[in-house]
């Protein structure tokens, strides 16, 4: 079982990654974050899109929000077209991730959610504390695959250990 305060550090954690990520990103060319580079969704641009698109995705889930535009995993890479709406989209979200997490009970983490997954194509149902940490594990995993495409374009995000997040 995972606590509240894991819920608010990590939602911290994922705003200061975020940061970090979109600064460095900005020092490129637009062309340079639309480039395929091998990567699972192919370029900076398009991880960065499906990691909004997902975050949309699970909090609709989780607290009523609204979903994303994009109705798959496979357009999730398109949810945001240009650069400063990708950013701006990105900062709000990540603001109201911080609040939803601030407004949990510890009661929050209990019980089971079900929904239906288009991934699988099927109704899922499980512990809430699961899709919790999943939620924050699949930013980690997916900032981490961006992290390594700046780092190899000559950017220079941010260290990305927990202990030392200011």
């Amino acid at each position: 079982m995972i606590s509240i305060e894991y819920m608010r550090t990590m939602a911290a954690y994922n705003r200061w990654q975020n940061d970090s990520l979109y600064q460095a990103a900005s020092e490129l060319s637009d062309p340079a974050r639309r480039m395929d580079r091998g990567a699972f969704f192919g370029s900076i641009h398009a991880t960065l899109n499906h990691l909004l698109w997902a975050d949309m995705m699970w909090m609709s889930r989780f607290a009523g929000w609204s979903k994303p535009s994009a109705a798959s995993i496979r357009n999730s890479v398109n949810e945001c077209e240009r650069w400063g709406d990708l950013v701006a989209a990105r900062v709000d979200m990540d603001q109201r991730i911080i609040a939803w997490a601030a407004g949990l009970t510890a009661g929050d983490t209990e019980g089971r959610l079900t929904w239906y997954s288009g991934a699988v194509d099927r109704e899922i149902t499980k512990p809430r504390w699961l899709l919790y940490t999943h939620f924050f594990n699949h930013q980690t995993h997916h900032r981490g695959q961006v992290h390594a495409l700046l780092t190899a374009e000559g950017t220079r995000p941010a260290d990305t250990d927990l202990p030392i997040m200011p």
